[in-house]
């Protein structure tokens, strides 16, 4: 065969590939919708979740071919709610796979945060993550803000809420993997309050962190959907809502030298609008659990390779080159260092409650990251997920989210602005006491009311 046929060939092969061109490739209107309007049509017009239904086909043919993010579906009749589900999260009737390309399993149970959704919510597909929550990339692109790195191993749960292919996904946050990714897509991302009697079906990394984490595309959303997700019995006593949260600032992110001055005027911009809603913050010192950061990398890291050798004889397949860089940083954390680290972390969580009560504070907030999202990377062999001491810029690649798990805590990120150049959102991080998710929706949803969502354009693929 020449050179020209061959060409041909794969030419007349392409453009047969995918759904028919001619529609579908815009965004359906009624996704611009908060979930709260929409539920108010659907009462009035129960009919419109078969148009919608319809509209919603032909759109995720398209969207998963430009963002791919969903990694299986199933069908769904006209539901008024879609769920994704992170992929390594089992699901009854769909394949779990961890990331990785030759390995899946066909659970029989699904897991036990899925066990009381509401008739009205779908669960309509899994959602891609990094190989055994440790690699680098998905694979996915991020729909509103192209150029900006997705990461975190939940990128495929922000990635679907932001192509609208579902309306909340549920992903697992050890050390930021929801908060990061939902951020960087200018979402919102709540990690629960750690509680390992609620992770049952859950691939586990590091155990003492490992969290539940939810992503939407606002807090009122989320808040929306709360009591149709059936979460009361992974719940503990939840703090009551107040009209007025003590809220104080975390100094040591006030440092010019850690944190850039786009996320301090950012943050800046988030203690005005706290303020004009009747919470101004101080500033206030969290010396030991700031000097736990590394810690929490080096914990994940050491259980990590401490699982390895099960992964192993179980998955029996090739892992990826960052995969491996990761468990290699596990590896170099001493048997002594590691039972050092679980006594602190016992420490610091014993006192926890003490801390905040002795400050008189409900919340903690502190900027997203250091530094503007990052680009879309292409890392190299050798670099790890998990920062190392020995790295450069250490303490930038440890970031704020470590706070959270170290501690245990729950914690929201909301996107407050954009950058300068208007190409990637910049978020802020709330942190609140142990079982205190519905108060940091409450505080989340009166921030966005007053500052609004980030201006997105309807998508187009």
């Amino acid at each position: 065969m020449s050179l020209a046929s061959t060409q041909d060939t794969i030419s007349r092969y392409l453009s047969n590939c995918g759904a028919d061109a001619s529609s579908g490739r815009e965004q359906p209107e009624y996704l611009a919708l908060s979930l709260r309007k929409r539920h108010a049509l659907l009462q009035r017009q129960p009919d419109l979740a078969a148009e919608w239904a319809m509209q919603y086909s032909q759109w995720q043919v398209h969207a998963d071919s430009t963002y791919r993010c969903l990694t299986s579906t199933r069908e769904a009749l006209a539901p008024w709610y879609r769920l994704g589900v992170k992929d390594t999260v089992d699901v009854a009737g769909l394949p779990t796979r961890l990331g990785l390309r030759a390995y899946r399993h066909y659970p029989q149970h699904s897991a036990a945060a899925l066990t009381g959704l509401d008739p009205r919510i779908a669960l309509t597909c899994k959602v891609a993550t990094t190989e055994l929550n440790i690699a680098f990339g998905a694979g996915c692109v991020n729909p509103h803000f192209p150029s900006i790195d997705p990461s975190g191993s939940s990128t495929g749960s922000a990635v679907s809420v932001a192509a609208g292919l579902c309306d909340i996904s549920l992903g697992t946050d050890v050390l930021g993997s929801v908060r990061w990714p939902a951020s960087h897509c200018g979402m919102v991302g709540l990690r629960m309050t750690q509680k390992a009697q609620n992770l049952g079906g859950v691939f586990p990394l590091s155990p003492r962190m490992d969290a539940l984490g939810w992503v939407t595309r606002s807090a009122d959303d989320l808040e929306w959907l709360w009591p149709l997700l059936g979460l009361n019995p992974l719940l503990g006593q939840q703090r009551v809502r107040k009209p007025h949260y003590r809220v104080a600032l975390l100094e040591q992110a006030l440092d010019p030298a850690l944190t850039s001055p786009a996320m301090l005027d950012m943050l800046g911009q988030a203690r005005t609008a706290l303020a004009e809603l009747g919470m101004p913050a101080q500033a206030v010192g969290m010396a030991q659990l700031w000097a736990c950061r590394g810690d929490a990398w080096q914990l994940c890291a050491r259980d990590a390779w401490l699982a390895s050798a099960a992964w192993m004889r179980r998955f029996d397949c090739e892992l990826h080159w960052s995969t491996l860089s990761a468990l290699q940083v596990g590896e170099g954390v001493s048997d002594a260092e590691y039972q050092r680290i679980q006594q602190r972390m016992d420490q610091l969580r014993a006192g926890i409650d003490a801390w905040f009560d002795s400050a008189g504070l409900d919340f903690v907030v502190f900027p997203m990251d250091p530094n503007r999202p990052f680009d879309r990377r292409n890392p190299q062999p050798g670099d790890s997920t998990i920062p190392s001491p020995a790295d450069a810029d250490y303490a930038q690649k440890i970031s704020f989210t470590p706070l959270a798990s170290f501690s245990g805590l729950p914690a929201i990120t909301v996107p407050i602005c954009l950058s300068s150049d208007g190409k990637a959102p910049l978020a802020l991080q709330i942190m609140g006491r142990r079982d205190s998710e519905w108060q940091l929706l409450d505080i989340a949803t009166r921030l966005q009311g007053l500052i609004g969502l980030l201006p997105t354009r309807r998508l187009q693929v």
